[in-house]
């Protein structure tokens, strides 16, 4: 990036338009011979002056094509947003073999301090050129910090080709500031030989309630010492799934705070509790790799997440064969809950601190708004199902999945994702549910629901104000 190819293209047609305009002399008068030949003179001159700046000109362009040029990412999970953006950077260098895609990998916890403290201190530079964002962050920081990141709309992307529900996170005020990726549906997966075990099949963990998973779950531990579930300690990933499932929101529809009476939320966390005394559910550390562990070689036998973890579950390649996946379990007498959710999904953003813009427009344009090819190899290993509306052309979507048993794992996500309820995040949405996070656990050690939902309230609205 360090050759600004526009800043090129501007000098040649700068050094055209000088050179158009010295050759206009307008009409010469007929009897004056030695003003035609001083013409013919400045004619001659002007076209060996333009031959030299056309050779320059093309001397640049060879130089500009042939240097090699960066593209910073920043992004996490190798074995789905890494491995998707490296596989990307790949594709776009079959057509562009000056190009390297870098990619970093940033946490998200890190990532979005890092945001924060760039557009406070203004010390953008320390900005990579693509960044990965939450769906759930990118109302609030494209809000707060418009001046961050690159407008796309105009941008030649066609967005009209992305899902309506995920182009909405990263649209601000009728502008595009993010390129959508990933599919976040909502999958309930589980090793078929440790149902085996304990006399249970998948078919029995389809289209249930809560209340028959946390006994089907108890009774699982009970015999193999497996449970069917685990989520990290403090976290609420889970809770944010079972509130969205029966079309639940912190959140009213007006933005305003909606978690001190919301009946649907203390419905979730009396059932979360419920499953943690009852040994149907297992925390683990805070820590993502401690997670991740436990359904790759630890305790559980189970994960309940968006469809993005299926690169992670496949990351044991010793258990092929042995997961099968159906819907999540559904709210207790709610009404309006379903077996279906959305947890996550992310959309890439440039940064202002990009230096070659269009490099970077066109690298995203060709391969996550372009390539079906791209989207079908990606697919398989990392589970990454697009919201790019072409990218269902790819014959591997309709294939089974060995690593699932050999079902078609991939049409029957998408139809989970048809049949998902909407979610109001707001723009306070982390605040809301860091709110939420810190009352689930002290009604964990014993302190009373509505009094903490209450709290909670309070402290997201006081955070608004």
């Amino acid at each position: 990036m360090k050759k600004k190819f526009l800043a090129t293209l501007m000098i040649v047609a700068m050094s055209a338009s000088m050179l158009a305009g010295c050759g206009s002399k307008g009409d010469a008068p007929a009897d004056s011979a030695a003003t035609d030949d001083a013409a013919a003179t400045d004619d001659a001159a002007a076209t060996n002056d333009a031959a030299t700046t056309d050779d320059a000109a093309a001397t640049d362009d060879a130089a500009a094509s042939d240097e090699e040029q960066t593209i910073t990412v920043w992004c996490w999970d190798p074995t789905f947003n890494i491995y998707a953006m490296e596989t990307a950077g790949e594709y776009y260098a079959k057509d562009h073999p000056n190009v390297k895609v870098e990619v970093t990998e940033t946490a998200w916890d890190d990532l979005q301090p890092m945001i924060t403290n760039a557009a406070s201190t203004g010390e953008i530079s320390q900005l990579p050129d693509i960044i990965l964002m939450q769906d759930n962050a990118f109302q609030k920081n494209a809000i707060s910090y418009p001046d961050l990141f690159v407008d796309l709309t105009d941008s030649g992307i066609d967005f009209s080709q992305f899902a309506a529900g995920k182009l909405g996170y990263s649209t601000v005020g009728g502008k595009n500031y993010g390129v959508p990726f990933d599919n976040g549906a909502v999958i309930a997966c589980y090793r078929t030989d440790i149902l085996e075990q304990a006399g249970y099949t998948i078919d029995d963990l389809t289209d249930i309630t809560w209340s028959r998973f946390e006994e089907i779950s108890s009774d699982v531990q009970a015999k193999t010492g497996y449970y069917l579930l685990s989520e990290r300690s403090g976290e609420a990933d889970l809770l944010m799934m079972m509130l969205q499932s029966a079309g639940a929101s912190l959140f009213d529809e007006n933005g305003g705070v909606n978690i001190a009476n919301n009946d649907v939320l203390k419905k979730v966390v009396e059932t979360f509790n419920s499953m943690v005394k009852n040994n149907a559910l297992l925390l683990t550390q805070q820590n993502w790799d401690e997670y991740i562990k436990s359904f790759n070689s630890g305790s559980a036998a189970g994960v309940i997440n968006g469809c993005w973890i299926m690169g992670s579950i496949q990351a044991a390649e010793d258990q092929a064969g042995k997961w099968a996946i159906t819907n999540m379990p559904k709210l207790d007498g709610v009404d309006g809950a379903t077996n279906y959710s959305n947890n996550g999904g992310s959309s890439w953003a440039i940064t202002s601190n990009c230096q070659n813009k269009d490099l970077a427009i066109d690298f995203l344009n060709s391969t996550f708004c372009g390539s079906v090819d791209f989207y079908g190899e990606i697919l398989p290993k990392s589970g990454a199902i697009a919201t790019w509306a072409p990218a269902a052309e790819a014959d591997v979507y309709g294939e089974p999945s060995d690593f699932f048993g050999g079902d078609t794992v991939f049409t029957k996500i998408v139809d989970f994702a048809t049949k998902t309820p909407a979610n109001n995040t707001g723009v306070y949405y982390y605040e809301a549910r860091n709110a939420v996070t810190t009352a689930l656990t002290n009604i964990a050690n014993g302190a009373d629901i509505d009094s903490e939902l209450a709290n909670a309230q309070a402290t997201v609205e006081q955070q608004m104000q």
